[in-house]
């Protein structure tokens, strides 16, 4: 089990922690949130060592293959799992400690879609003109340099990125029994897209649904901030995470943690009304964790909070509230403004 849950409720692992190892076959892949028989219970506490296959479904296998002609319609984001945690009921909140993440393939993939991407028309941002072509980049995953190589399409240029992996989906089944599909993030996670999704960093998804059923996917070798094109550099992922469960805490959206920093996510259209679940709920975080009355939060994190755009390519755009923990006030410590 868990040792502990720290101050802010980071994990400290044990060394007794329970261990499920689980490679899934290809036919056990999921393609939703909600809606699909768990693979295997777990216990709070179960550190799960497994993989996850890239967002292609593994059917991008050379450059020349356009992902919209090989992917099987609805197998986007095919997720590993999903995890019933006995004992996790509505109400409860789940605890992802991701221990490590790695590359599972020596190569990682890029491309455009058409209708898709941030600078691209959609049905939702209509713009007379045509899509703009469907292209693939493949980069060479250089796991010694620690970087992701690749070239521009007419070969004469090259470029590479650090490898910084993540996971692009992590959630449990949403709330009343619906079923969402992989490529959308809400409350519940589900595809994020964000970064701070990675080793080291602990995350909190609030439970819908009995059990939980906790599912994980996407791996992401390296991202920009927005994913502008769509796509991260991605690619099939070896994962090592362990998952508790903080019994009577609600979560209404994922939060994120790690010694240093605190962190909210909020996903919607339009963009600003992602960044004001993230702010919101940051507010209320500082409320809980500083004693600070509503008005005085709402001033702090609005002089603190860095917020960067994490996406806004899928159905839902995503942005992070990020604060300094260092930063918080101390009740009583805090030292008074001094007058001009």
């Amino acid at each position: 089990m868990l040792a502990a849950i720290l101050s802010f409720g980071i994990l400290a692992v044990a060394s007794d922690t329970p261990t499920l190892t689980y490679i899934p076959k290809h036919e056990e892949l999921k393609y939703t949130f909600g809606g699909a028989a768990p693979s295997h219970h777990i216990k709070p506490g179960t550190r799960i060592v497994s993989w996850t296959e890239d967002c292609y479904d593994g059917a991008v296998t050379k450059p020349s293959q356009l992902p919209t002609k090989v992917i099987p319609p609805g197998h986007d984001n095919p997720q590993t799992g999903p995890f019933f945690i006995d004992g996790a009921e509505p109400g409860d909140t789940v605890a992802i400690h991701i221990n490590k993440l790695e590359p599972a393939r020596d190569h990682g993939i890029s491309s455009f879609f058409p209708g898709f991407g941030a600078l691209n028309g959609t049905d939702r941002t209509a713009i007379l003109g045509a899509d703009l072509p469907e292209k693939v980049w493949f980069y060479d995953v250089d796991p010694v340099k620690g970087v992701a190589r690749t070239k521009s399409l007419d070969g004469t240029s090259s470029w590479e990125v650090p490898l910084a992996p993540f996971l692009g989906c992590l959630g449990v089944a949403p709330a009343g029994g619906e079923v969402r599909s992989t490529i959308v993030p809400d409350s519940f996670g589900g595809n994020m897209d964000c970064p701070e999704v990675r080793a080291g960093n602990t995350i909190y998804l609030g439970v819908n649904m009995p059990g939980a059923l906790l599912s994980f996917g996407d791996g992401h070798y390296v991202m920009g901030d927005g994913e502008i094109i769509g796509t991260a550099v991605e690619g099939a992922m070896n994962v090592d995470v362990t998952v508790d469960l903080i019994k009577g805490r609600a979560t209404p959206w994922p939060r994120i943690e790690n010694a240093e920093m605190m962190m909210t996510v909020g996903a919607g259209r339009p963009l600003e009304d992602a960044a004001r679940i993230a702010f919101k709920e940051m507010v209320h975080w500082v409320e809980e964790t500083s004693g600070l009355s509503e008005m005085d939060a709402y001033e702090f994190v609005s002089q603190n909070a860095k917020a960067p755009i994490v996406q806004m390519v899928d159905p839902q755009y995503t942005v992070m509230v990020k604060i300094e923990k260092k930063r918080l006030p101390v009740r009583g410590g805090a030292t008074s403004p001094r007058s001009n």
